[in-house]
């Protein structure tokens, strides 16, 4: 199997850096003005990254959500395949892909098992404020380490009282020296106990009135730093291949150095960190509705009452219609959304409109599929059940439908009062 690093490299000395995103020539130059088609280096990826789903991930999804197992061997099957931190910057040993072709191998990946994907491609969210606010000394050292080994980082900001709530954080960070201490709490931190380095959000302004963009401060902090302590691996709903836990910190030393961005400037790196993720989310969500799509497609054909095959009743014909109408539009919010961002277009309306239509529609079809397999749907022995289990965290994790909703209506109204 041909590595993406090869096909990436080989490609973009034919194609320029602009044209890298849906097609050969430019979208500013296409006469259509709209263009859907992928770069021929983008195909091909999307070719090796397919390929390596169906040997790799597919046939072994179900035996790792019935452990709870993380996923190394496929771990580092990726990594040699360079199919995991694509992001990273070229002078950190990377490929520096864009959101559009980082979407493609989620998206994926994600048919496959979204836990797997998720445990060997998490590192997207704390990889993205060093890579957005790092000084380039910083980013070589973190970023270049995840090329040279098959390694993980995990993004620390959600705390046992604190879910989408960033103001209520009460991890603290006190400079002392020419280092800065970190007290507190994490909780539901995706590869918390399997991540070499972990980007945190702590408090660094003692003032209470404080605004959230000048309140806190993000730090790398290496796993094996005395006073880090993982906790237990939470079992979860779903995506259980994923590793996630709660991580104590506690009298934790880090160099000044590792601060990333400026001292109080943490929320505003986030925001725009988030920005790129929840469109990754999108896609994950996506691979995973239009893998639903397929298994209750192929159960409709072979499964047949009152002598047809149930695709013949109008009742699971329109079921079956719903569902691809809504994977289309996953993929399509996505796109949008992504192409955004690779243009230098502020994305966090269409971002947050991505993420909430993938999450609560990837429920919706997940449901259905197990509507269609009807009694087995509900049973472990075939996919669907698990299907359905792992999409419920699409409405929660990267922010709850509900905080997508309230960003979408802000820039309703903010466009509307701009307007008049």
């Amino acid at each position: 199997m041909a590595t993406i690093q090869k096909l990436s490299r080989d490609l973009l000395k034919r194609t320029s850096r602009g044209t890298r995103l849906f097609s050969v020539q430019s979208i500013k130059e296409s006469p259509i003005g709209l263009n859907f088609t992928f770069s021929d280096t983008d195909k091909e990826i999307q070719q090796v990254v397919k390929k390596f789903t169906r040997e790799e991930i597919t046939p072994v999804a179900a035996q790792y959500d019935k452990t709870g197992e993380f996923p190394y061997e496929i771990l580092k099957k990726a990594w040699s395949l360079g199919i995991i931190n694509g992001t990273v910057p070229e002078h950190c040993g990377g490929l520096g892909y864009n959101v559009v072709t980082s979407c493609i191998i989620d998206q994926e990946l994600a048919y496959g098992c979204t836990g797997i994907s998720t445990a060997i491609n998490s590192s997207g969210l704390s990889n993205a404020p060093l890579i957005t606010a790092g000084t380039k000394e910083l980013q070589k050292k973190y970023l270049g380490r995840m090329i040279e080994e098959p390694l993980v980082s995990a993004f620390c900001m959600t705390e046992p009282g604190t879910g989408s709530d960033a103001a209520g954080i009460k991890t603290r960070a006190e400079k002392k020296g020419d280092e800065w201490v970190i007290n507190g709490q994490k909780m539901w931190i995706t590869s918390g106990g399997v991540a070499d380095w972990y980007y945190v959000l702590a408090r660094t302004n003692d003032d209470p009135k404080a605004s959230i963009s000048k309140a806190f401060t993000g730090f790398i902090v290496e796993r094996n730093t005395p006073g880090v302590t993982p906790g237990r691996k939470e079992w979860n709903m779903g995506q259980r291949a994923s590793d996630t836990r709660g991580i104590t910190f506690e009298d934790v030393r880090v160099p000044k150095e590792n601060v990333v961005g400026e001292v109080g400037g943490a929320y505003k790196v986030i925001a725009k960190a988030f920005d790129y993720t929840r469109i990754l989310v999108s896609a994950i969500a996506t691979g995973l509705a239009e893998r639903c799509l397929d298994e209750a497609s192929k159960y409709a054909i072979e499964r047949k009452t009152f002598g047809l095959p149930i695709y013949q009743h109008q009742a699971v014909a329109m079921m079956l219609a719903d569902m691809a109408v809504g994977v289309e539009l996953c993929r399509l919010s996505w796109m949008k959304g992504a192409w955004e961002y690779d243009q230098g277009v502020r994305n966090t309306y269409t971002a947050a409109i991505a993420k909430c239509f993938a999450g609560d529609m990837v429920n919706k079809i997940a449901t259905d599929a197990v509507q269609v397999f009807g009694g087995n749907g509900y049973n472990s022995e075939y996919p669907v059940e698990k299907l359905m289990r792992d999409a419920k965290i699409f409405q929660i994790y990267e922010g709850t439908s509900q905080i997508q909703k309230l960003i979408i209506s802000k820039s309703v109204i903010d466009k509307v009062k701009q307007s008049n």
